[in-house]
């Protein structure tokens, strides 16, 4: 007996170069272009729909909206009625919404899940906005000395780096160089319009000045507004629409810690992988999809809220040993063209990181990436895709392998 899968047969982002506040654009107007989108690019009608799953982390907090589950049928009336539930796992909320769609595929219950990630940052400014992300991490226990959470979070991580196998900036920084170019390729990025000089992705203070510790302002992506959607079906409805364009989720990860990012470093302290619930999430997702590891794949999208967590995905992954991620950066392995391209349309640094929809939109370049789809910042070639998302300090991890039929 065959095993049920999961197919993305398309999907819609907005423009996260946007600023909605400023724009005036609510959630309910964010939300009906993406889910209008999403079903136009699927080729659907919305009265298709079986279930929907929303993701979003911290809507309450940047503009006072709960509830959003029910935002899609607020926009679009044919959702009305339509089971629908929002899911927050943090910068992992659009994973977790995912999952759910799957699991509710494959057993059975639905043949066509809409799932919708989105974000509202911009309404206060950064300090204000840093403290309402801080809600991810472990309050009242970690972080009380910080300014700004998470890059004090990242600084952390990467100090245990450098004290387990040592860590040189410049490689770091490098990351962030290479999302920003890509960036250029992606006309939904936020950042492809920005410029640099020589001088902003070094340790220069004046030109790239340090947020915490040695986490300095390029190494940071960015507060975001934006949506991304993917509508997910079983294989039972593909029978009956042989002509759908798609793309099978051949595999998948999930795994979740503690909130302290201290709790997870010293119950790594003997483990040649600083993060290895990580790893594990990883070849989970490897396992199920039935690939050996790495070297089957043709891109990589990684969560890249900081250069450190995606220096920390690159030994994760097993493009290198642990501890040898500055290996990959050297060599150009993770560029277009290289051995494995990372984030190929900028990741979140240069993409951009409207929180609940980062997982969704992962999964929405893995999907054009491996139908050709990809525009500028295709990879050549590209048949199987993987993705990894993390909220908090890697407290919830989703992993996906996502494969051309």
């Amino acid at each position: 007996m065959s095993v049920p899968s999961s197919w993305v047969i398309g999907g819609h982002q907005t423009d996260f170069a946007r600023n909605t506040a400023r724009e005036g654009v609510s959630f309910a107007e964010l939300f009906a272009e993406n889910v209008q989108g999403t079903l136009e690019d699927a080729n659907i009608p919305a009265s298709d729909v079986g279930v929907v799953h929303v993701g979003n982390a911290f809507g309450q907090l940047f503009t006072g909206q709960g509830q959003l589950g029910a935002m899609p049928a607020t926009v679009e009336p044919a959702l009305w009625e339509v089971p629908a539930v929002r899911h927050e796992a943090a910068c992992a909320s659009g994973s977790m919404a995912l999952i759910a769609a799957m699991a509710e595929i494959e057993a059975g219950r639905y043949d066509v899940a809409l799932v919708i990630g989105a974000e509202i940052e911009r309404t206060v400014g950064g300090e204000l906005g840093a403290q309402h992300l801080g809600a991810a991490a472990w309050i009242g226990h970690e972080g009380r000395d910080a300014r700004f959470m998470w890059p004090y979070m990242f600084d952390r991580l990467t100090e245990e780096y450098d004290r387990r196998y040592g860590v040189d900036d410049r490689y770091v920084h490098a990351i962030a160089e290479i999302n920003m170019r890509n960036a250029k390729l992606n006309p939904n990025a936020q950042t492809r319009g920005w410029s640099f000089t020589d001088a902003s992705f070094t340790d220069d203070d004046e030109a790239n000045p340090r947020v915490e510790g040695r986490v300095r302002r390029t190494d940071c992506s960015q507060m975001t507004d934006g949506a991304a959607g993917v509508v997910v079906v079983s294989d039972r409805y593909l029978a009956a629409h042989p002509e759908k364009q798609r793309a099978q989720i051949l595999g998948w990860g999930h795994r979740t810690a503690g909130l302290s990012l201290q709790q997870k470093l010293d119950r790594s302290a003997d483990d040649p992988y600083v993060l290895p619930h990580v790893r594990r999430t990883i070849t989970d997702a490897f396992t199920r999809a039935d690939i050996a590891g790495v070297d089957d794949l043709d891109a990589i999208e990684t969560h890249d809220c900081f250069s450190m967590s995606e220096y920390a995905a690159i030994d994760h992954f097993g493009i290198t040993a642990p501890g040898e991620s500055w290996k990959a950066v050297d060599s150009g392995d993770i560029e277009h063209g290289g051995r494995i391209p990372v984030n190929p349309g900028g990741g979140l640094i240069g993409g951009g990181h409207p929180v609940g929809a980062t997982g969704v939109r992962m999964m929405l370049d893995a999907y054009k990436q491996v139908t050709g789809q990809a525009g500028e910042y295709q990879v050549a070639g590209a048949r199987t895709v993987a993705t990894l998302n993390i909220g908090g300090s890697t407290t919830t991890c989703a992993s996906f392998v996502v494969g051309a039929p």
